[in-house]
């Protein structure tokens, strides 16, 4: 593995700590993020409809150009509403 691809490794798991460490310390963004996460799963481009509305209504901001931290925590978002639904 390259310098760079550990640098852009570690550089994604700073960012995904950092949006966690603000999710522990506003709880609130958790129940906003999985209703919106809810509301776009199916949509097409839900990636970007979660994101744009989750940077609207909270103080999480996800660029517009996703980073592979932000990737990672969308679909995370998307696999608890997916795991969410398997239980009904």
């Amino acid at each position: 593995m390259s310098t760079a691809t550990i640098k852009n490794k570690e550089r994604a798991i700073d960012e995904l700590v950092s949006v966690l460490r603000k999710i522990f310390e506003e709880p609130e963004i958790c129940a906003a993020a999985m209703e919106i996460a809810r509301k776009h799963l199916q949509d097409e481009h839900a990636n970007v409809k979660i994101a744009d509305e989750l940077s609207a209504t909270t103080s999480v901001k996800i660029p517009v150009e996703h980073s592979e931290a932000d990737t990672l925590f969308l679909d995370m978002l998307k696999d608890l509403v997916r795991d969410e639904q398997a239980l009904y």
